[in-house]
């Protein structure tokens, strides 16, 4: 059978292709190496999701080698199977939107054009985007209406343009405890900005309101509030999905696409033929497939002829910190308020998305500030050692437990700001090591350049201001060069010159006339802000490009 599209990925990058093209008629085919779920298979098993891997292929099957590259350039080798580091971040149908807190940012007008904002950086590989705002915005737009974004507007120095005056969605329900960030931001001078989410407040485009259950990042929601990609797209089109369908290899013949072969767990082997392919893999999976798909035609790998194929490799760098409220610093009203089950925090700052020191501009980032997760399993392992470091054991254990989550909470911040891309951040794939279906691995090459750090601790600092100010106690933070998995993007970056890029302003590759790489894998540079509103918003673009073509 030949398809009109065919779709390898179902996350934010590949469904909303999925979503408009079979909606507007045409045959489409995603292929996912996931299962599918529904609203009613996820539960909040905290076991499941933090112990036993059930949304990730397990290592001992499919793992990554890891080079971690130092300011010095000394080079740290990993197996991650040896040390449990995963980069796998969500395989099932809707990928890891699934599994998002869904704290949706949009980039801001500068983040377009970070070179001619703020001039070369030593050592980094700055370019602009071939993309303005102006030309995203409406997709920006779009994504708001149907994935489902609620917020509310607040203006501030630094909001980004919008076509709407206010959010398509009103804003979650909040704990009263955002009332002491709010007059602690005012006692400072800084704009709290409540946080858009990917949550649905209120029943609406066929899914049910948050019911406010505080277990949103790494867990499957099930009242389909989430805007993720399974819930809000692929549930809602006639695409064919076909789960369990490993894709190792794109076969091309005469510049062009010709079939996807794939393999199912058990390894046996499949073919798709389609007009057009579309690769939304994921980041680090794109560009390893593409690396892994060489052939006479494409002797460094499909789509390589630049030599760019896996280079610039980003995450989002930053970092994190959190302070505790005790009950013995709080009247009896604030404690109250405090231990209010389920409600959201959803305030961010991004007072400094932009900030000078000396004579230099920097850009900044956005702190998102957030309860700690619901998830008893990590809260009980911040008691297991007292004060002094010793470990608790039995009954004083009970105690410190007991005490700490019914008299205590726990107030977290998240830094993001730009991981700058450079030479050293790069996929590659090694030959001599295979994964169990006798592919080879992804090798992921990291470096994190030092104005990342310099900036991460810039806002973190603030973030520590804040919690000070509202009289957190056993206040702290880490800034570092380790990536978070789930925050990837890079390795097939757009531009208009073939020789330095791998795609195209329109997403297709500049050395195949009928692939499209619609993840994060485009990305030049990554904003300070979480990718995700941003892919799904650029996959909405290119889905009314490969529409029209289809159409001609």
């Amino acid at each position: 059978m030949m398809y009109d599209v065919c779709v390898v990925g179902s996350g934010a990058g590949g469904s909303p292709i999925a979503y408009e093209l079979s909606r507007a008629g045409f045959n489409v085919v995603v292929l996912e190496k996931g299962e599918n779920y529904r609203e009613e298979d996820f539960t909040k098993d905290e076991l499941g999701v933090c112990r036993r891997e059930q949304f990730t292929p397990p290592l001992w099957e499919q793992k990554h080698l890891i080079n971690e590259y130092s300011d010095s350039g000394e080079v740290t080798h990993y197996d991650g199977q040896e040390v449990g580091w995963s980069f796998w971040n969500g395989s099932l149908v809707g990928g890891s939107s699934n599994l998002m807190s869904g704290y949706f940012h949009r980039m801001k007008p500068k983040d377009f054009q970070l070179l001619s904002s703020y001039g070369p950086v030593e050592g980094a590989n700055i370019v602009d985007w071939v993309l303005s705002y102006e030309e995203l915005e409406p997709y920006y737009d779009k994504v708001e209406k149907i994935i489902g974004v609620s917020g509310e507007v607040v203006k501030h120095r630094f909001q980004e343009p919008r076509s709407l005056a206010t959010f398509a969605y009103k804003p979650l329900e909040t704990s009263r405890v955002t009332k002491w960030f709010d007059k602690a931001c005012t006692r400072l001078g800084w704009t709290p900005i409540p946080t858009p989410r990917a949550i649905l407040s209120e029943d609406a485009l066929g899914r049910k309101g948050c019911y406010y259950s505080n277990f949103c990042g790494s867990y499957g929601c099930a009242s389909g509030a989430k805007g993720s990609a399974r819930a809000a797209l692929l549930q809602k089109c006639n695409a064919k999905v076909i789960t369990d369908a490993f894709v190792y290899k794109l076969e091309t013949k005469e510049g062009r696409v010709v079939r996807a072969r794939y393999y199912t767990k058990h390894g046996i082997r499949h073919t798709i033929n389609a007009k057009i392919f579309v690769l939304a893999a994921q980041a680090i999976e794109s560009s390893r497939l593409l690396l892994n798909s060489k052939s006479k035609e494409y002797p460094e790998g499909l789509a390589n002829s630049s030599g760019e194929l896996g280079k610039n490799l980003i995450f989002s760098a930053g970092g994190s910190g959190s302070g505790r409220f005790v009950f013995e610093n709080l009247s009896k009203e604030q404690q109250e308020e405090l231990m209010e089950v389920g409600l959201f925090f959803n305030r961010s700052l991004q007072d400094w998305y932009e900030y000078k020191e000396s004579t230099k501009i920097y850009k900044g980032g956005t702190i998102d500030f957030l309860f700690e997760h619901q998830n008893i399993v990590s809260r009980v392992n911040r008691e297991i050692y007292d004060n002094e470091g010793k470990m608790l054991w039995g009954e004083a254990l009970a105690k410190r437990v007991e005490k700490r989550i019914k008299e205590s909470r726990v107030l977290s911040f998240e830094v993001f700001n730009d991981w700058l891309p450079t030479d050293n951040c790069f996929v590659s794939v090694d030959e001599s090591v295979k994964d169990k279906y006798g592919v080879p691995v992804g090798v992921i090459n990291l470096y994190s350049h030092p104005q990342d750090r310099e900036v991460g601790e810039y806002l973190a600092q603030k973030g520590v201001k804040l919690l000070q100010e509202m009289g957190a106690v056993e206040i702290e933070y880490s800034i570092s060069s380790s990536p978070p998995p789930n925050l990837v993007a890079g390795g097939c970056r757009f531009g208009e010159d073939a020789q330095t890029s791998v795609l195209n302003k329109e997403c297709r590759a500049h050395d195949v006339s009928n692939l499209y790489v619609t993840d994060a894998s485009f990305m030049p540079t990554g904003g300070s802000v979480p990718y995700t509103w941003t892919i799904y918003a650029n996959a909405f673009r290119v889905a009314e490009i490969i529409k029209k073509e289809l159409e001609a």
